[in-house]
């Protein structure tokens, strides 16, 4: 319970951290497949603007929602910010609505030292800078565009820990959110456990089908003996 949303609390049948290390051993593709066709999900992926500060980069916890906008009026801004900080949750991502600004940065050098000191393990913002201490830390962040304007007096955090919209996706405080070179996705935290085993099956059955192409199957061979491209 937060002061600014409830969340839903749920287990899961292993931690959240085995459940984050299996979850950056997969890839994105696989875990969108999962939800279109096993949940008839097609709203899972954020806007593809959203790019890891390094290719390598991936990110995978749960959902740490906060909402901004163009703002100029600073009121408890500084005091609204340090609370959120020191609500972040270990093991989350934060997530970022920050209402299409193209201007400001929301996110640099000492907010990611705050969160990894509780334990967070990314964030999604449309801007950043700082940019040279953030890939000093080590700190995931995928982000739209870089800022040297920083957000006091331009944009204001309204609230966090309640659900946002991420273009085409809602976000809900503990969603599930995995990230690596080919974009963000956001899994429904009431099926994350099995969104993760059904993603590792697939993983599993795409080293068989690679196999086969490798042995020198043509693509028909391998469709009909189970195998997809």
């Amino acid at each position: 319970m937060k002061a600014n949303g409830t969340i839903k609390e749920l287990s899961f049948p292993i931690p959240t951290s085995e459940m984050r290390e299996r979850y950056l051993r997969l890839y994105t593709g696989a875990v969108n497949d999962v939800l279109r066709f096993t949940y008839n999900m097609h709203a899972t992926s954020l806007p593809s603007a959203f790019a890891p500060l390094r290719e390598e980069m991936k990110m995978a916890g749960q959902a740490f929602t906060i909402k901004g906008a163009p703002d100029i009026t600073t009121d408890g801004e500084m005091e609204l910010r340090a609370q959120m900080l020191e609500d972040l949750t270990h093991d989350s991502v934060v997530v970022w609505d920050c209402t299409g600004d193209t201007v400001t940065s929301q996110w640099g050098e000492v907010m990611t030292m705050a969160a990894i000191r509780a334990g967070c393990r990314g964030a999604i913002v449309n801007g950043i800078r700082d940019t040279q201490s953030i890939l000093e830390q080590r700190f995931p962040v995928f982000h739209k565009y870089k800022s040297n304007t920083g957000m006091l007096g331009r944009f204001k955090m309204y609230y966090y820990q309640k659900p946002i919209l991420m273009g085409e996706v809602i976000v809900n405080p503990g969603d599930w959110i995995f990230g690596d070179i080919d974009g963000v996705i956001a899994i429904p935290r009431d099926i994350a456990y099995e969104v993760l085993l059904a993603a590792e099956a697939i993983l599993h059955k795409e080293s068989g089908i690679k196999d086969m192409v490798e042995s020198g199957m043509t693509p028909t061979e391998v469709v009909k003996n189970g195998g997809y491209f």
